[in-house]
Formats: structure tokens, sequence, C-alpha cells
């Protein structure tokens, strides 16, 4: 019991630590920086690139349609989709270890509207330098302001609230004129 006892102050700093950084991975980044550029095909076979979100705030948002969390977190992005895209916003969903079919249906019965790509190692390893340790979990999401900017990367579940609280602040940045 002696030796026990006698780490535990240690293994109390690991596990505070460990929270921590868990914590940590899911806030906004340091500085903003450029958006990585990204292309692929959407779920109905379109070809779709983020050079075509010139100007807009986003997040793309890797998901798959067996995932409890991401299932959790879908009808707000689809609620916040219709109140924000008029305002210049959109959800970009990466759908990852799924069968077209299914997420076809998915977006179906969940009434998905916005833009929906094929996921694949490409797109995985596009966006993983932008978030400690990689996509190593998914929902996996990040915030891309109207000038183009990454300004936040998060894993887990968002509420409501926590996305269009990113999403004011995205479109809030003006977009830089050339």
């Amino acid at each position: 019991m002696k030796k026990i006892t006698a780490h535990l102050p240690g293994i109390c700093l690991v596990i505070l630590l460990i929270a921590v950084r868990m914590m940590d991975a899911g806030s906004a980044m340091a500085a903003p920086q450029k958006a990585p550029l990204f292309s692929g095909v959407t779920i109905d076979g379109k070809p779709f690139s983020s050079a075509s979100l010139k100007g807009k705030a986003y997040i793309v948002n890797f998901f798959a349609t067996w995932c409890p969390p991401c299932r959790s977190e879908i009808p707000d992005m689809v609620a916040i989709q219709k109140a924000y895209a008029s305002k210049g916003f959109t959800f970009i969903g990466i759908a990852v270890s799924d069968k077209d079919p299914a997420v076809k249906s998915f977006m179906k019965s969940q009434g998905i509207v916005y833009p929906v790509i094929k996921g694949n190692q490409a797109l995985v390893d596009t966006f993983s330098p932008y978030i400690d340790g990689g996509i190593h979990g998914i929902p996996t999401s990040f915030v891309v302001d109207s000038s183009g900017n990454l300004t936040t990367s998060m894993v887990g579940a968002q509420s409501r609230q926590r996305f269009e609280q990113l999403i004011n602040a995205s479109l809030s940045r003006k977009p830089l004129s050339k």
C-alpha cells in the first residue's frame, strides 16, 4: 500500500495532463492560418473543390453514419445550415468509413442539404496536420472564416450554441480584397 501511495501524486499529475491535452485538442488554434485546399467527389458523384468556397465561411465535418456522436450533432447542423446559408455559410460533410448507399440514405433521412464528400485518405491527410495528433476520431471539425483562414479545429460532437458562436465569428471576418 505504501508503494501505491508514494506514486499517487505522479499518477494524478499524468492523468491531469492527459485530460488537459484532450480538452485542448478541441479548442481554437493559436493563430489563424490559411485553410488547406481540398477536392473530392460528392456522394452524388459531382466534383467538389474548396476553390468554390472563396469568400464563404464554412465548417468541414468528418463524420460517419454509424457514429453516435456524429449522429447527435447532425440535426443541429442541418438546422444551422438552413438558417445561415443565406449569410454566406455552409457545412461540408466528409463521410468516412461508409458506403455510398448508406450515406445517401442517411442524408435523406436527416434532411442534409449541404455538400457531402466521399472520404478518403487524401482528405484525412490534408486536414490531419491542422489538429494535434492528426484526425484520430470522429466527428472532427475544422472552421474556416470568410477570409479563408482556418481558425478552429475540434474533436467530438459540438452543441448548436458552439457551432453558432464559431459561425458568427467566422462570418464577421471580412474577406481580403485583392
